[in-house]
């Protein structure tokens, strides 16, 4: 199951991702780190739409619809790392805040494509509009408190988690939660007291009797 769910991954990743951007994103694990990553590659793909809008040239049209679905996967890919830390109570507030004055530009950068009106631009007006909208939506996601969206991450993953259940048979749920409680368990700081000991035993210890 693992090994299926890499290979999902790593696929999803070729969809919008070259081999090599794809390694620099394994690479960078930190959260915030890897936000800055996706933006600077998001970038990239503006740039060369911009390379291609200066020059009519044949074929150009299909690369720029090419480039601006993948814009708005990165895009897209940003959010998750974001709220997948949160999740996790990994703070993202230094990536979020370079991220955020990167996506500003960028937005404008798509908004200015679409009001230049090039003559090709039916062949990829869709794709420039989702571009747009994904834009706009993480801008917005970025300017909410961390707090706040910290909540609204725990609440879309506690009403994924009802749902999933409500989805399962008895056995499966049973199987479900002794799996939980077994995380939970693992993840409980070790105990220095001795078997049998209480806190209260070493906060209040009893006072040695002197001998007469």
């Amino acid at each position: 199951m693992i090994v299926l769910t890499l290979c999902l991954s790593a696929q999803a990743n070729r969809d919008f991702l070259t081999s090599d951007e794809t390694d620099q994103i394994r690479l960078v694990q930190e959260p915030n780190e890897r936000m800055k990553l996706y933006a600077h590659f998001a970038r990239q793909r503006l740039d060369q739409i911009d390379k291609l809008l200066a020059k009519e040239k044949a074929g150009r049209s299909a690369m720029i619809h090419d480039l601006l679905e993948q814009y708005s996967k990165i895009i897209d890919a940003i959010d998750v790392v974001a709220d997948d830390a949160m999740r996790r109570r990994v703070s993202v507030e230094a990536g979020t805040g370079v991220v955020a004055l990167s996506e500003e530009d960028m937005l404008a950068q798509l908004k200015k494509i679409e009001e230049a009106q090039p003559k090709d631009l039916e062949r990829y007006e869709f794709v420039l509009k989702e571009a747009i909208d994904a834009t706009s939506d993480s801008v917005d996601l970025n300017q909410v408190d961390m707090k706040e969206r910290a909540e609204q991450v725990a609440a879309k993953e506690k009403k994924l988690k009802e749902e999933r259940e409500a989805a399962m048979t008895p056995a499966e749920l049973a199987q479900q939660k002794s799996q939980e409680q077994k995380t939970a368990e693992k993840k409980k700081a070790p105990s220095l007291l001795k078997p049998g000991e209480k806190l209260s035993d070493v906060n209040n210890p009893t006072p040695t009797k002197q001998p007469d």
